[in-house]
């Protein structure tokens, strides 16, 4: 029971669907909400944006038929897609950014 346990943990689910809405998970020190995706902000987008390089960030896959409510197709689908590339790509952009620090190191050690 425990491992399910951290399992899920680990694989927090972020964006979802549900009653034809789109949703976000806003997480507090004290409590999780699921605030409707019209709503979001930038700091919203910049916390989850922290837990997509962070964490196992899973999303409910954007789909027409289930989430009915036009301005929410809009923005969930915008989200989703470049969260799907951010999280597909998380290891190639961990390497990089690690790279640029090792040449940034080296290049300032050299001129020591």
């Amino acid at each position: 029971m425990m491992n399910i346990l951290n399992e899920e943990l680990n694989h927090m689910k972020y964006l979802k669907i549900d009653n034809n809405k789109g949703y976000f998970l806003q997480k507090t020190e004290s409590e999780e909400v699921w605030i409707e995706i019209d709503k979001i902000s930038k700091e919203d987008l910049m916390h989850l944006l922290i837990k997509a390089t962070e964490e196992e960030f899973s999303m409910d896959d954007y789909s027409e038929e289930l989430l009915s409510h036009k301005a929410h197709q809009i923005v969930y689908k915008n989200i989703h897609d470049k969260f799907s590339y951010l999280v597909e790509n998380k290891n190639i952009f961990r390497d990089e950014c690690d790279n640029q620090f090792v040449e940034a190191l080296a290049k300032y050690q050299e001129e020591e």
